[in-house]
């Protein structure tokens, strides 16, 4: 087995969300898995596989076509989906020698079906899958998420399920700057996945959109992840439903409470969201003795 690390949504040296990649996972199960993935202390974590006719946690149903299999580990466990390991995984795939076999298109296969991901360069995008839960938050729920991102209830313009695989509950902020003064909680329940999303109102920016992101790791603890594909993924497809955004698309931030300078380029075309951004190798090859 080989270990990469990768640098994903960076706008600038290390400024992404950084992300191992484990080429020849075979011989290792979810727990030998998920114990290398809570050891480097990463958001996540994935092992490149052999594709196969099922999809990853045992759906059934027939995935033909896929160029590999990815299993995406958080500390807390494993996802179905998750966006910065999309890009970095095919980044990796790629650089270790992986040849698509769809002429322009990478084809991931995971726990929600084949994701297809696009290539020019060092910038990557995948195709947002769809989402598996959306609409209005309850009152609990809402309340709950509020009091977790630790935000000001008059600031919060909408609250809804944006659930594309990680269980995201999103609060949309009347600005940028509502979502850059949030003060989370501590602590929170295992699963807890809340995402900040507000529009900078200066049109001279080079960015539209402001997003944090913050998960519980298996301990309970709240964590800010650096840039989040899957959560940039589910707001685009919550704001172009709303008719908030419109082709060709919009740059949103995401990181700099916590050190990070995420940048992340939304398409949108007429059936489709992409979602994507620079994807940079650290090290490549490193032997895992594990």
């Amino acid at each position: 087995m080989q270990l990469d690390l990768v640098d994903v949504f960076a706008d600038g040296a290390l400024s992404g969300n950084p992300l191992a990649v484990v080429h020849g996972a075979d011989a290792l199960d979810g727990g030998a898995m998920l114990a290398l993935t809570r050891w480097l202390g990463f958001s996540e974590t994935t092992f490149l596989l052999p594709p196969t006719p099922v999809a990853c946690g045992d759906s059934g149903a027939g995935m033909p076509g896929a160029d590999y299999r990815v299993r995406i580990f958080y500390p807390a466990g494993e996802l179905p989906f998750a966006g910065h390991p999309t890009l970095g995984s095919a980044a990796a795939w790629l650089a270790a020698g992986g040849r698509p076999a769809r002429d322009g298109v990478i084809v991931q296969q995971c726990g929600v079906g084949l994701i297809e991901v696009r290539r020019d360069g060092e910038a990557f995008a995948f195709r947002a899958p769809p989402l598996r839960r959306s609409g209005p938050l309850d009152a609990g729920e809402r309340a709950e998420a509020i009091r977790i991102a630790g935000v000001c209830e008059a600031d919060v313009i909408a609250a809804v399920h944006a659930d594309n695989g990680p269980g995201w509950r999103l609060l949309q902020m009347v600005s940028a700057e509502a979502v850059l003064a949030a003060r989370p909680v501590p602590v929170a329940p295992v699963p807890t996945d809340v995402g900040l999303v507000g529009a900078w109102s200066d049109g001279g920016r080079d960015r539209q959109f402001e997003l944090r992101a913050f998960f519980a790791d298996a301990n309970g603890r709240v964590v800010e992840d650096p840039v989040t594909g899957s959560l940039n993924a589910s707001v685009a497809q919550y704001l172009v439903a709303g008719g908030q955004v419109a082709a060709p698309g919009y740059v949103a931030g995401q990181g700099q409470c916590i050190g990070a300078d995420g940048r992340i380029a939304v398409a949108i075309e007429d059936d489709a969201v992409w979602i994507g951004g620079t994807v940079r190798m650290v090290a490549r090859g490193a032997a895992l003795t594990i």
